[in-house]
């Protein structure tokens, strides 16, 4: 069955631990993908807009959108306000929810040996959806990243339990969260590494690892 943005595509819950003040440095982080998404060929990203915290233009809104340009330019990707190849959604739940979720192969393993699905890939060829139910916590981010030229979620990501107070404490939550959802999406684009391209970076270097991603500065 085709995935969809809003229905067909929903990833697997990260549980991402938070204590009042900040110390802790425990998380479970997971996170789900389209076998139809292109992730060798995505280069641009924008932003979707929309409600909520997408939608308007407080501080946390803008310190998520800034961790999630941070992470997409250490991985190699553009910002483009015009026809770019992915947009990213982000959006805070309250309340606890039961979700599907499916059970896959880390992402990078995934990208390495395989080809994005399309209508022509035979049926035996296609990799199988196994579902399963998630309890997401309450106050859970959710990252999606959409194919803009197939309007499909390719790509989904989950902090979930996270409590976000007022000020500036609730800023370096939000940065924390995106940046540990983000480390579920080991995927550099195509020439990041001394102008080859990702194929060649999982194949045939050795002195450069395609699942590191930089570790970004602690906020101070």
């Amino acid at each position: 069955m085709k995935p969809t943005v809003t229905l067909q595509l929903i990833c697997l819950f990260g549980l991402l631990l938070l204590s009042g003040c900040f110390t802790s440095r425990e998380a479970r982080i997971e996170s789900s993908y389209s076998y139809r998404g292109r992730f060798r060929h995505y280069r641009t990203y924008g932003f979707l807009s929309g409600n909520g915290l997408t939608a308007d233009s407080t501080r946390l809104s803008e310190s998520l959108r800034d961790a999630v340009k941070q992470r997409m330019r250490l991985q190699g990707y553009h910002f483009a306000r015009r026809n770019p190849d992915l947009m990213v959604s982000f959006k805070l739940f309250e309340g606890d929810m039961r979700f599907p979720g499916f059970v896959q192969e880390d992402i990078t393993r995934w990208v390495k040996d395989n080809d994005a699905e399309n209508e022509e890939t035979p049926d035996e060829q296609r990799h199988t959806y196994q579902p399963t139910r998630l309890l997401l916590l309450d106050g859970t981010l959710m990252v999606t990243l959409i194919d803009t030229h197939t309007d499909n979620a390719i790509w989904n990501g989950y902090a979930s339990g996270v409590t976000v107070p007022e000020g500036p404490r609730g800023e370096y939550v939000l940065v924390r969260s995106v940046r540990a959802v983000f480390d579920r999406y080991r995927i550099f684009t195509e020439n990041y590494f001394n102008g080859g391209n990702l194929e060649g970076a999982l194949n045939g270097q050795p002195s450069v690892d395609p699942g590191a991603v930089p570790t970004p500065e602690t906020p101070r």
